[in-house]
């Protein structure tokens, strides 16, 4: 059987799909790169936010119009689990819903489905420990790779569904991480990036402390991984211990993702976000005086119910007063089945789109100011292409893989992706650096 997989939204779907196309082919099936060769077309969707949610199900309709030719089509996924009794009404074209917590029992689900041809919906309630080392199928030249350190939340911000889709934080064990680690880094991974819903929260269910330095400390000794990268840590469980362990290990990327949401104190109790603004400013601080050249990513979200002007300024007033140099930012989605999406003081889409827009001007003059700084600098750079002109595209350790910025490059040499080379930057723009190899 040939199964073609689509996946939409974060990187930690992708890692579910690349875990469930390694658990198929070590079943005997067949993955397939185009819908057109496939007998499975299986779409693995995001049901995050309301634009997510969107994006999902129009992909879903586009790759329905090629069970003309026989195919089944089975949605799997968060946007399935979230909503699989609504769907399976809605969405007579798909054979078949899965949740998040089915990937082990694919192969088994896929042959019945193709034996009875009966449509159906298999979306456990229970939420299973976070899996061991699973055969992820990887791409060719795996030189960059996600690596979940644990699964669901337990941190039940007033916006997010993600504890009801995913459940409650699970810690996948530390022998196990290291495992996948030395299997990824066996494969051709140079760049491991660590990766959960909370990073920060790690070992909190096994071991009864949060040990997230320890596990990183452990992950720098596996050999030939040169990078290793933290996504989505919680500011206040930013320990010392942890910066500590970032600004000794020589592999450990200077480069933090803090999804901090917002700065007013107001608006983060309103979002029952343990944060308050004196504690952010601290640990951005003690971030920067331990890892002087520290690059800091995080995202906000405006027009959170009664989020005033006078919330939206004080954002505006902090976006400027730090200096982040990687931002993003959202408009608030209201979902419905949490405490905020029941709050009566919803703020218009056009004044949210308008606080986007305000934010991410002010973001361009300072990510342009943070990128002339490296003018006249001598960085290392991962290769990731070549462009029309000849021209090599690559990232520094301050840049993660197809959110931040990038390095336009020329070298004399033929170079690889994958490659580590050193490039002198000799101009900037507002998202990309412009150098030579040297």
């Amino acid at each position: 059987m040939k199964i073609f997989f689509e996946t939409m939204g974060c990187p930690k779907n992708f890692n579910d799909t690349q875990a469930a196309q390694g658990l198929l082919e070590k079943d005997g099936f067949e993955i397939v790169a185009s819908p057109e060769d496939s007998d499975v077309i299986i779409v693995n969707t995001c049901g995050f936010i309301n634009d997510a949610k969107a994006e999902s199900i129009n992909r879903i309709f586009e790759l329905s119009e090629y069970k003309e030719d026989g195919k089944k089509l089975v949605v799997s996924g968060c946007l399935s689990k979230r909503y699989s009794d609504v769907l399976m009404d809605e969405m007579p074209e798909v054979d078949l819903f899965l949740g998040v917590n089915e990937y082990e029992q694919l192969p088994e689900i896929l042959r019945e489905m193709e034996d009875s041809g009966e449509r159906k919906a298999v979306v456990s309630e229970d939420f299973a420990p976070c899996l061991p080392v699973l055969p992820r199928k990887l791409e060719d030249n795996p030189y960059t790779a996600t690596l979940k350190i644990a699964e669901g939340c337990d941190n039940n911000c007033a916006y997010c569904v993600i504890p009801s889709i995913r459940g409650g934080f699970r810690s996948k064990k530390k022998e196990d991480v290291i495992a996948e680690a030395e299997m990824l880094a066996a494969a051709g991974c140079k760049e491991l990036i660590l990766i959960a819903q909370d990073v920060t929260n790690y070992g909190m269910d096994l071991y009864g402390r949060r040990c997230l330095h320890e596990l990183v400390e452990e992950v720098c000794k596996v050999d030939g991984i040169h990078w290793v990268r933290l996504m989505y840590c919680y500011e206040d469980r930013i320990t010392d211990e942890l910066i500590e362990v970032m600004a000794r290990e020589a592999k450990v990327c200077h480069y933090i993702d803090i999804p901090i949401q917002h700065s007013s104190d107001a608006v983060l109790e309103g979002m029952k976000r343990r944060s308050n603004r004196k504690g952010i400013m601290s640990t951005i601080a003690r971030l920067r005086e331990a890892i002087p050249d520290i690059h800091i990513r995080t995202t906000f979200i405006v027009g959170f119910p009664g989020e005033t002007e006078e919330d939206y300024e004080d954002l505006c007033d902090f976006v400027d007063e730090v200096q982040f140099d990687r931002l993003g930012v959202f408009a608030y989605s209201q979902e419905e089945n949490t405490v905020a999406g029941e709050r009566d003081d919803q703020i218009e889409e056009e004044i949210k789109a308008e606080r986007v827009d305000g934010i991410m001007r002010q973001q361009i003059e300072i990510s342009l100011a943070s990128n002339q700084d490296k003018v006249g600098q001598i960085l290392e750079v991962l290769v990731e292409d070549i462009d029309e002109d000849g021209a090599y595209i690559g990232r520094t350790e301050y840049d993660a893989p197809e959110i931040d910025n990038s390095v336009i490059f020329t070298s004399e040499r033929q170079l690889t992706p994958g490659e580590f080379v050193r490039v002198l930057i000799n101009d900037a723009f507002d998202y990309d650096l412009v150098g030579v190899e040297v």
